[in-house]
């Protein structure tokens, strides 16, 4: 089983911007389909992004499109989420997952994720 440690969170004005990484030991990222998920103090966990294992395949929540990426760097273990354009909204522990597929599979189903991180703080302030 992989473990995952997240980094990189932090406080950050509306607007902002921070990279989050997800560091992968015990096993390679290359061997599991990544997501990223969010819960904030009385909300549901949220799912927000995913990447593939080979990283040509990626998904979005709407909430996050076009101002979140998701990338890899199966070299490194290591798969990251560049958060541009921040909103107070957006205020969350971020968590990392993995998840068995194939090469080229996007996973959306949270009850896939099987092994996950224990999560960073990122606080946007207005």
């Amino acid at each position: 089983q992989v473990q995952l440690v997240e980094s990189g969170g932090g406080l950050v004005q509306a607007g902002g911007s921070l990279r989050l990484s997800c560091a992968a030991s015990g096993r390679t990222t290359s061997s599991y389909a990544i997501g990223w998920f969010r819960q904030s103090p009385g909300k549901e966990r949220e799912f927000i992004t995913a990447i593939s294992r080979r990283g040509g395949n990626t998904f979005y929540a709407d909430s996050v499109k076009g101002r979140f990426t998701i990338s890899r760097d199966n070299a490194k273990n290591t798969v990251y989420l560049q958060m541009d354009s921040l909103k107070p909204e957006d205020t969350a522990v971020y968590h990392c997952a993995a998840a068995g597929a194939t090469y080229y599979t996007v996973v959306v189903t949270t009850s896939e994720y099987d092994s996950w991180g224990q999560g960073t703080q990122v606080t946007v302030s207005s």
